[in-house]
């Protein structure tokens, strides 16, 4: 699952490759985070040995390997030429399903603590690519939710090239960021009738920027306005299930794709590892659908996949009027017109707000047991 070809990248079609693992032998990380220069550093060249054979002849590297390295760079302890290597192998070979769960542990290690809301499942929305043409609604989504009463995090970007990122869009709504994983903490834990300003309730919301919830992967994704290209970070930021102890019992995770072809890889993806995901077609990277078609969203869960919504057709008659997906003023005035009663919720988002509550209300039935 190449992180640059994601599903939620705007880019090609590209499938991952899933390489059997090389030979390499597995290596405890050595102890110790972010040395000084010269000093603990971690030795790399037997995994870029492994990954950096071009698109035929790198082999993945088993998952403890995966993980291993991804902490090493992640605790600052791969100096920049060869991290600069590790990030374009992992580039042209992509990320077998495996690796990236790999990955995804290693990015736990190097996020803050944040607190899973009492007696209830919280939604977690990442938001990382913005609007560039279509209104970034990632806010409008989450707020429908929250004024319901369901815990939402939402983490994400403050800023990305020249698009509207879903926190610009909240501070433009009087929905401030918070500073720490205990404020928004304390935030997922408000009652449904919290107003973040007069006016507008916002209910039990938090949301975090990702420099606030890791810096060590913040540092990761800064590295493509050195290299100009994406790298594995920007697809494990995505994966990320921040609350608690990461269990799919404590949170149910948004995930989106924009290529057809991807939503099969991620079903098998989530199918082989403990999860608790709606997955859909999202809007231009963003998890929210898109207003103006309907769209498939499956439920993946407990090694099994449930579709909660399957158009008959994507066209949904006559697309409603939206704002300007450039503006931040103009798109945050009609998602608080939408919430105020004034502008009716688009169809698709209404569907998937109903398919997150459909979620929400079986997942006390789940056991919750690893499909592996």
């Amino acid at each position: 699952m190449p992180a640059t070809d994601s599903p939620s990248d705007d880019r090609g079609s590209r499938h991952p490759r899933t390489h059997a693992p090389g030979p390499a032998q597995s290596v405890a990380p050595p102890a110790g985070h972010a040395a000084p220069p010269g000093q603990d550093r971690f030795p790399t060249a037997r995994f870029i040995k492994e990954i950096g054979r071009g698109v035929q002849g790198a082999r993945a590297l088993p998952r403890d390997d995966a993980r291993t390295l991804f902490d090493a760079m992640l605790a600052g302890r791969v100096p920049d030429l060869e991290l600069g290597a590790v990030l374009m192998a992992y580039r042209i070979k992509g990320e077998a399903p495996h690796e990236l769960a790999g990955m995804l542990e290693a990015a736990y290690l190097h996020c803050a603590k944040i607190d899973a809301p009492a007696e209830r499942q919280a939604v977690v929305i990442p938001s990382y690519n913005g609007a560039r043409k279509q209104p970034n609604l990632v806010p409008l989504l989450a707020l429908l939710l929250a004024r319901e009463g369901v815990p939402v995090l939402v983490h994400g970007t403050r800023v990305f090239n020249d698009r509207v990122t879903s926190l610009m869009l909240f501070e433009a709504l009087g929905i401030a960021a918070c500073g720490s994983a205990a404020e928004a903490s304390q935030r997922l834990a408000q009652p449904a009738h919290f107003e973040a300003r007069p006016g507008l309730r916002s209910g039990p919301l938090a949301v975090l920027p990702i420099d606030v919830l890791s810096p060590a992967l913040t540092a990761l994704l800064d590295k493509r306005t050195m290299i100009g290209l994406r790298n594995s970070s920007h697809t494990i930021v995505k994966l990320l299930q921040p609350i608690g102890n990461h269990t799919p019992a404590e949170a149910l995770r948004l995930y989106s794709y924009t290529h057809p072809e991807y939503r099969e890889t991620l079903t098998d993806f989530f199918s082989h590892e403990p999860a608790n995901v709606l997955l859909a077609r999202g809007t231009e990277g963003e998890v929210v659908a898109d207003a103006r078609r309907g769209s498939r969203i499956d439920w993946l869960h407990d090694g099994h996949q449930r579709t909660l919504v399957d158009p008959t057709s994507g066209s949904i008659g006559e697309p409603p009027a939206l704002p300007p997906g450039t503006d931040v003023r103009q798109c945050a005035d009609w998602i608080a017109g939408v919430l105020s009663g004034d502008i009716p919720v688009p169809a698709p988002i209404a569907a998937q707000v109903d398919a997150i509550h459909t979620c929400l209300a079986n997942g006390a039935r789940v056991t919750w047991a690893s499909p592996l």
